[in-house]
């Protein structure tokens, strides 16, 4: 966190405003008026900064930090050089976030690429487009007719809004992202390349020809949704495609024409969800998971990366594998197969020469 140039430098605030705002003890009161402006890892934390350890994977790193301040756990707090000031919590990252949104709230939600108020010149609206004050129109954006965007939106370089779309208030939409079809709650973010809305990937095969079948669903985003940049959200053929409040879905992401993915949910990068699935509440995947067409997972279940869904998997549940299974027995399976790879090797080491197993000749 040494580069200052693109997020503003946060203001001071003293050791005792930091444990109120992360509910931590100051183990010297007497440090309380110590100031601390922004934050950094142990390793390169300076005197004015604020770093945090709860692992003694990093000890060493603790021991040599030369951070103003340290959030750690009673474990750690040992650990701690004499010339940091402890701030002792339960949740010492929990807190070290907490910290963090507040000295760089920049960061929290983009803002206009192009330093823009309202619709820039060289931005395309509709005449028919409806815009509430204080929507931000970035360069290039192009928005179509029969749009609805709320107050506070950002609408970034680039991008383009299709006929009737609906966006709702205090969202962002990043550059060269593309909307179609969908209706867009509050205080949603679309990073930059994301594409919503296009046709579901729907064929009728045939000898002669895959027949397109029509696609005239739509998509549905809900509030407080965050979706990564270059995703993918594929309208419904019959019924819509829905993204519960709340969730969060990473860069690269395929999502299937149908799905349904609840509240609260986390979906990691280059992940592929097909079509007619549904993701329950909290549902959270790992990175490149495959969910095959009308699986279904339940609410806050758990599939570690790499793994294949197929069928049901069980409210909370923790699966993995291909094909994804409970991963007791995933990690049980896996290493059977190891050891009866060594067993087997050890057996072809120890067979001596000449002991008729060679081909004849």
């Amino acid at each position: 966190m040494t580069q200052r140039t693109f997020f503003k430098s946060p203001s001071p605030v003293t050791l005792a405003d930091l444990a109120a705002l992360t509910g931590a003890q100051l183990a010297d009161p007497s440090c309380a008026g110590k100031a601390i402006a922004g934050a950094a890892s142990l390793d390169r934390a300076g005197p004015s900064q604020l770093t945090f350890c709860e692992s003694k994977k990093y000890a060493a790193q603790l021991e040599q930090t030369h951070a103003g301040a340290c959030l750690v756990n009673e474990r750690m707090e040992g650990s701690v050089p004499s010339h940091v000031a402890v701030l002792r919590v339960a949740e010492p990252y929990r807190a070290f976030v907490a910290a963090m949104r507040s000295f760089y709230p920049d960061t929290l939600r983009p803002a206009s690429w192009f330093d823009n108020s309202g619709v820039a010149a060289g931005a395309v609206v509709h005449s028919s487009a409806y815009l509430e004050d204080d929507v931000v129109v970035d360069p290039l954006a192009v928005i179509g007719p029969d749009v609805e965007i709320g107050s506070g939106t950002v609408i970034g370089s680039g991008a383009v809004i299709g006929a009737g779309v609906r966006i709702g208030r205090d969202c962002n939409i990043g550059a060269n992202a593309s909307i179609l079809c969908a209706f867009i709650g509050n205080d949603v973010i679309i990073h930059p390349g994301c594409r919503i809305g296009q046709d579901g990937f729907g064929y009728l095969m045939g000898a002669r020809g895959h027949q397109k079948v029509p696609q005239v669903g739509r998509v549905i985003i809900q509030n407080g949704v965050e979706i990564g940049a270059g995703t993918t959200v594929d309208r419904g053929a019959l019924n819509d495609t829905v993204i519960g409040e709340g969730s969060k879905i990473d860069n690269l992401v395929q999502i299937g024409h149908n799905v349904t993915i609840g509240r609260n949910c986390i979906v990691v990068s280059q992940s592929g969800i097909a079509g007619s699935s549904t993701l329950g509440d909290g549902v959270i995947l790992g990175a490149r998971i495959g969910v095959s067409d009308h699986a279904t997972i339940g609410d806050g279940a758990q599939i570690a990366a790499r793994s294949s869904v197929v069928g049901e998997v069980p409210p909370g549940a923790r699966w993995g594998g291909s094909p994804a299974k409970p991963i007791k027995q995933f990690f049980r399976e896996l290493f059977e197969v190891e050891r009866l790879g060594r067993e087997g090797s050890a057996k072809s080491k120890s067979k001596p020469s000449g002991s008729g197993d060679e081909e004849q000749t």
